[in-house]
Order: C-alpha cells, then structure tokens, then sequence
C-alpha cells in the first residue's frame, strides 16, 4: 500500500555493481551499438516502465532510493592495476545521481579476487529499506540465484519487484566462451521480469528514443591529458619509462589490444585511451604512446591515441602542450 494512500509510486533501484559492469562492458565492447549503458538513461527507462505496468502517469512514477552494491580494490592495488582512474569516475557518476555507494573489499582465494558477501549485503539492505522507506516496486538489476529468496521476501510483504535482466554469451579476448543468464528462480518469482536484451535491440530498430537514450553518447573522459610531442618518420623502440613512442596496432580483442615493438609487442586497454574511443581502433592503425610498466612489472603502452601514419620530412616539434579534460557531464559516461 502507498504510504498515506499517496499516489505516487515509489520506486527503490538495487544494483548488484559487477553485474551491471559486466552488462555496460558487453554493449560497449561486443554490441553493435558499441556505448556503455548509461545509469541517467536507465532511471529514466525504469520509471517509464514501472508506470506503464503500474498503470500510471509517468509523473506518479518516482525512483526514490538507489543503491549500487559492488567488490572494490583497494587503493594500492587499483593503482596497480591502471584502475584508479575508472573508480573514481564511476564514484563520480554515481554521487551525481544520488545513488547511494555500498563497497566491500575484494578478497584473495586461489590467486584470484572474489566478491564475497556482497548479496548477502544488498538483500538485507533492500529489505530493510522496502520495510522502512515503503516501497511499492523494488528495481533488481543482477541475475544471481542467490537473490531468490530476497524476491520471495519482498513478494510477501507486498512490494512487487521487477527484474532487469540479461541474456547473451560471447568469445572474451582469451578465446573463452562468456555467457550471462538470470537465473530461473528469479524470473520465475519477480512481479515484472523485463528481458532487457530484447528490449534494447527491438528498440534500437525501431529507434525508440527511450531505448537509445539507455546509452552513453560522448567518448568517455581519458584518464591521461593529451600530451602533444615531436613524431619521428617510422616506429620508434620501447625506452625507459615515459617515453614517447608512435608504431602500429597490432591487433584488438574486446578492450585490449597490442602495440608492434619487438622483441615484445606493448600490451594496452581501453583504460589506457588518452583520447577517443577504444571502439574506433582498427589493426594496422599508427598510434602514439608512452612507455609504462604494468603490475607485474612489464613494459605496455600507456596514454595512447591514434596518429596520422608518419610521412617522409615530417618536421619535429619541440613544444609539449597539455590538455585538461573537464570531468563536467560525468552522468553520461558508464
């Protein structure tokens, strides 16, 4: 029941954040529609649909609490891994938004780090809030079976829930085959299940402006400034640390790919962009960067961007210009 007979409908978004990520990166890196999935988009989709099966006017129809549920790094490590950055500008879009941030350290099993706990975590959080904060629709963005008896939960206090859900599998980088899929228990027990891989690619045929706007539509900020440099002729060798280097892409996989410089190609990622989109990257293409060493201590290419190919007489240039990127509109980039 609305609280005070009100009615207006209040929506409470739950996000497990690896989920969400994982969704994000597969349309940025495997979709055709090459753009991360925008969280301002997504808020404006849910209200619509919450409206359009609570049958309402959209007016009515209000997210009023959201909550994003992930594993973190520490700082150490995240330096380590070129993820600071990445984090912050997450924290960034999020605090935007008003999306209340719940973090729990990631832990080390068998050499790898897991999430642990952080289900546990959102369930009893969604609902303690659906209790307290009385929520009419619980949004649940995961697809873990682990969530199956918070729907249960909440299905009989009275709070219908609906699931934004995923289905689809791909080849990752490493040749492995990756498959995501909502978990049979949830589907079967959430007041509105939305299969939202089918929703995103039949409106994107229609050019349904609700569903285009579920996505990201500027380059996401580079998290190295633009540092402008004299290009040699021809391929340059790896040096010491920063150095500046300009050769060509050797190949690209989902995110990553490689630099031509023997004896060992330079490893790079999406991360690693100074300025444009990973997407627009092809083989052969002539690239400058810098000379960084990762997390176990190798050589890789940093702060890369795409060169014009070097021509015979090109002049040098000794002045080095810096451009600062604003970090204004940072609710479009996820």
């Amino acid at each position: 029941m609305n609280q005070m007979n009100s009615p207006l409908i209040r929506i409470g978004v739950f996000y497990d954040g690896n989920y969400f990520l994982k969704i994000s990166d597969y349309y940025y890196f495997q979709h055709e529609r090459k753009a991360r999935i925008s969280l301002e988009g997504l808020h404006e989709y849910i209200r619509h649909q919450v409206a359009e099966e609570e049958d309402v006017d959209v007016r009515l129809s209000q997210v009023t609490d959201s909550h994003f549920f992930r594993g973190r790094l520490s700082a150490t490590e995240a330096r380590d891994k070129d993820r600071l950055f990445h984090d912050r500008l997450l924290d960034d879009i999020l605090m935007h938004l008003g999306v209340t941030t719940h973090y729990m350290p990631l832990k080390t099993r068998d050499g790898r780090l897991q999430e642990k706990g952080i289900d546990v975590w959102l369930a009893l959080e969604a609902l303690e809030l659906a209790l307290h904060k009385s929520f009419d629709v619980l949004v649940l963005i995961a697809g873990d079976s682990d969530y199956a008896p918070l729907v249960k939960k909440l299905n009989t206090i009275g709070t219908r829930v609906m699931l934004l859900n995923w289905d689809f599998k791909y080849v990752d980088f490493k040749g492995e085959n990756r498959v995501t899929r909502a978990s049979q228990q949830l589907l079967e027990h959430a007041t509105y299940p939305i299969a939202m891989h089918d929703v995103i690619d039949a409106g994107l045929a229609s050019n349904d402006e609700l569903i285009d706007s579920l996505f990201v539509t500027q380059p996401e900020p580079a998290p190295f400034p633009t540092v402008k440099s004299a290009r040699p002729t021809g391929p340059t060798a790896a040096g010491p640390v920063g150095t500046v280097g300009m050769s060509t892409i050797k190949n690209l996989k989902n995110g990553f790919g490689f630099v031509v410089m023997p004896p060992n190609n330079l490893f790079f990622s999406y991360a690693d962009m100074s300025e444009g989109d990973f997407n627009d990257l092809h083989e052969g293409d002539w690239v400058e960067f810098t000379v960084g060493r990762n997390h176990r201590d190798e050589d890789c290419a940093r702060n890369v961007r795409k060169v014009q190919p070097p021509q015979e007489g090109d002049e040098y240039d000794d002045e080095t210009e810096t451009e600062e990127h604003e970090s204004a509109n940072t609710s479009e980039h996820l």
